[in-house]
């Protein structure tokens, strides 16, 4: 009897003793237990989390490539347009140089032509004043005709109502041209 009492004193103060580690059923059961929550909570949160922040972050990196790709490509356009309107600037320069010349040509032809039109009404103008004068000089010639036939018969009705003597007759001659004046004659 006394190995008995030996022995389930041996188990009393085995039981009694702390273990290292208290490696029991209960405690293998509840470690697998919590090992397989764990597993089923981290496929339900990879299901439910993990895979649609995967689908957004793979959706953002999609987003933002195309992004970059439109950014390159409006930047290619934008240096084509960019040289395109150098070009057109160095033609600019080159094309108002043109109109300019062509300006410069046009106004040089109308002053050519405004200078030809006024020399032309100046010559017009001379011409007609030449013909005025000559017009005038005639009329001047018949006016002093006119007093010349006016003044021959005034002379002549003097000469018959005087008697035909030549000394009368020329100091009538004589009267007549004092008359007239030297203006008359040298005109």
């Amino acid at each position: 009897m006394n190995t008995i009492v030996n022995a389930n004193l041996v188990l009393a103060a085995a039981e009694m003793e702390p273990r290292l580690f208290d490696l029991d059923f209960q405690l293998l059961a509840d470690a697998t237990l919590m090992i397989i929550a764990v597993f089923a909570l981290f496929l339900i949160a990879s299901h439910m989390l993990f895979n649609p922040v995967r689908d957004m972050l793979q959706k953002r990196q999609d987003k933002i490539k195309s992004e970059l790709d439109n950014a390159a490509k409006d930047m290619a356009d934008a240096k084509a347009l960019k040289a395109d309107y150098e070009a057109r600037l160095k033609d600019i320069d080159k094309e108002a140089e043109n109109i300019l010349s062509e300006a410069r040509k046009k106004a040089l032809a109308n002053e050519n032509k405004i200078v030809a039109q006024a020399k032309e009404e100046a010559a017009r103008i001379i011409e007609r004043a030449n013909v005025e004068a000559e017009l005038e000089k005639k009329k001047a010639a018949d006016e002093v005709k006119r007093e010349m036939v006016v003044l021959a018969s005034l002379m002549a009705g003097k000469v018959v109502n005087a008697a035909i003597d030549t000394t009368v007759q020329d100091s009538l001659i004589e009267e007549t041209l004092n008359e007239m004046g030297d203006s008359t004659w040298l005109s």
